[in-house]
């Protein structure tokens, strides 16, 4: 498949999205914030560093619009609608930016090995951080929290995240090993 081809694009768009919405029955409520613990963002950050910026955008934007017409595409079976007035609509917020930004850092790793494994990890490090400073705009806007209680809100999903963070970025690195062509390169030559 072409990578500019548009039903290949439409297709991982919707496969990511659909992965995401399965891991919503993944969760662990935090009794910190109100805002669980949850597998959806490693998989967000999963499809920037595996589609791109451009397709993870779509993934995120997708996501947020199923959500928005009612479906159950958040953890504890809700709609984004629901959650809108709560303190995960940063995070919501950030499911868009996120793999746009993490997408778009991925795709500049160069080819060889070393390079894209610090490329990609690097990513999916910036990717989780617009999560937590969405998050944090979010819970400090809609939670009555201050700036500074609402970044501390963050400390226990640092350890869950770290872990997720590095299994995504293994999975990244072994797709972009084994499909080179999604980045629109061709395979090495024996």
């Amino acid at each position: 498949m072409k990578k500019n081809s548009v039903a290949g694009d439409i297709a991982y768009v919707a496969v990511f999205t659909a992965l995401i919405i399965v891991f919503a029955f993944v969760s662990i409520p935090s009794p910190v914030s109100g805002v669980p613990i949850v597998l959806q963002n490693a998989v967000i950050t999963l499809a920037g560093l595996i589609l791109g910026g451009r397709r993870g955008f779509y993934v995120g934007l997708l996501f947020i619009v199923l959500g928005l017409v009612g479906l159950p595409v958040l953890a504890g079976g809700r709609s984004v609608l629901s959650a809108l007035a709560g303190p995960t609509v940063g995070y919501i917020a950030g499911y868009v930016i996120s793999p746009a930004v993490g997408g778009a850092i991925a795709y500049r790793a160069p080819r060889n090995k070393a390079g894209m494994c610090i490329v990609i990890a690097l990513a999916g490090i910036v990717s989780l951080l617009v999560q937590y400073t969405c998050g944090t705009i979010g819970m400090a806007l809609r939670a009555g929290m201050g700036w500074g209680e609402a970044a501390l809100a963050q400390i226990p999903f640092l350890g869950p995240d770290a872990l997720k963070l590095a299994v995504m970025v293994v999975i990244a690195i072994g797709v972009h090993a084994a499909f080179p062509d999604l980045m629109g390169r061709k395979p090495k030559k024996a």
